[in-house]
């Protein structure tokens, strides 16, 4: 061929309605953000009155102010640090501990024991038994009440099952096995390496489970000093709770009010930047891994 495949009238048009589609899309998506952000860095009055709409309006920091002025602002968002990082590891550990058994062909029990995984997927105790469990372990109004109950997902486990089926072949398990290598080191040394872009995935998807978490925090938590941050951004947001022995500095009900408005957006923001901040580190591994580890194995 000497020259390019000439494109038809129909693949034009539809090629134009794809970016148009696409492009509607991505403003649906994109305008809420941008209008939160806004709202954040605009005044109470501003934002009361509907004056927002892209960009700031009198911009003021006076609702970030309040957000670190909340009496349990900082201690939420360091119970939800240590809430991710801590429940991130464990679900890693335990998830990879019970993926790569039941990936190995030579474990004879594997089919029954995913049969039990699976079957835990389908049926549950419920709510109610669920809490008795945690009640009788101890646990709550707890920090571990928050992370234990939810240690393994079997779902993941299932995607980082099939990784290791598709990606790590039986001949390198055989050549290290000849070099004497045992089962502890072959995991250690080649698999966990090989292993990257399916652990950053999986651990994306714990961290933001538990940095979003709070109906289990609303079910086991009774003191506030162990809220996690998305709990008191629902009493704010849903429940309307923001009193003067929360914020200092707030002279009258009118200025609550508008900065309760203000501490809205401003927490969403605080809430949310975090896991925005994480993602583009692990963006590159998350593609390829949701890619491999999704086959049928």
């Amino acid at each position: 061929m000497t020259g390019s495949i000439r494109e038809s009238a129909d693949d034009r048009l539809f090629t134009i309605l794809n970016y148009i589609i696409l492009f509607i899309f991505t403003i649906t998506i994109l305008y809420p953000l941008v209008y939160i952000v806004s709202a954040s860095f605009s005044s109470s009055t501003a934002v009361i009155s509907g004056k927002v709409w892209l960009y700031p309006v009198e911009p003021t920091l006076a609702g970030y102010e309040a957000v670190f002025k909340h009496r349990l602002i900082m201690s939420s968002f360091l119970n939800s640090v240590f809430y991710t990082v801590v429940g991130t590891t464990i679900n890693v550990l335990f998830t990879l501990i019970a993926a790569y058994p039941l990936s190995r062909k030579d474990f004879m029990p594997r089919n029954a024991i995913m049969a039990l995984f699976v079957f835990t997927m389908m049926f549950s105790g419920g709510l109610i038994p669920s809490y008795l469990v945690v009640k009788e372990l101890g646990m709550i109004d707890t920090r571990w009440s928050l992370i234990i109950p939810g240690a393994l997902a079997v779902m993941n486990m299932i995607i980082a099952r099939t990784y290791f089926q598709t990606t790590i072949p039986d001949e390198v398990l055989e050549a290290a096995q000849m070099d004497g290598c045992n089962d502890f080191t072959f995991v250690w040394k080649i698999v966990l390496p090989l292993s990257g872009p399916i652990i950053a995935v999986i651990s994306l998807f714990y961290a933001v489970g538990h940095w979003n978490q709070y109906f289990n925090a609303l079910l086991y938590l009774k003191h506030q000093e162990l809220y996690p941050i998305q709990l008191v951004l629902r009493d704010i947001l849903v429940q309307n709770e923001v009193d003067a022995s929360m914020i200092t500095d707030v002279a009258d009900q009118a200025a609550r009010d508008g900065l309760r408005e203000l501490l809205k957006f401003s927490l969403i923001v605080v809430s949310t930047l975090p896991v925005l901040i994480i993602y583009p580190f692990i963006q590159r591994h998350f593609v390829k891994g949701m890619m491999i580890g999704s086959l049928k194995g």
